[in-house]
């Protein structure tokens, strides 16, 4: 049974997001953590946060083992994206867009 953690509307983007994810997809819950917590990027904290929350809700709501968790699927989908505008030379203004991403992490307990 795979279990599901979601980090909505956070203020990353989500291509810087998505190099994060990579790493650790596929990988189990406890390596994912230890490579998250000395990656450099900002996201990395958000993305161990969410990691964290799919590991919990499995031991919490289904009594699954910890340990045995290995992250099925994981995500990073545009949110909603502000858009602002920036004055420039002559009148003109350039847009400033703001991206947002949704987190989403699958956890499954490991066979055998």
């Amino acid at each position: 049974m795979e279990v599901k953690a979601t980090a909505k509307h956070t203020g990353l983007s989500p291509r810087k997001v998505r190099l994060i994810v990579d790493v650790v997809r596929g990988k189990k819950v406890d390596e994912a953590l230890s490579i998250l917590k000395y990656m450099p990027s900002p996201a990395a904290r958000t993305v161990a946060k969410v990691v964290k929350s799919a590991a919990a809700n499995a031991e919490n709501n289904y009594q699954m083992i910890p340990a045995d968790l290995r992250i099925t699927r994981i995500a990073a989908e545009d949110a909603r994206t502000l858009k602002r505008f920036r004055a420039r030379a002559r009148g003109r203004m350039s847009p400033i867009l703001k991206r947002s991403s949704h987190i989403t992490v699958f956890v499954q307990e490991e066979e055998g």
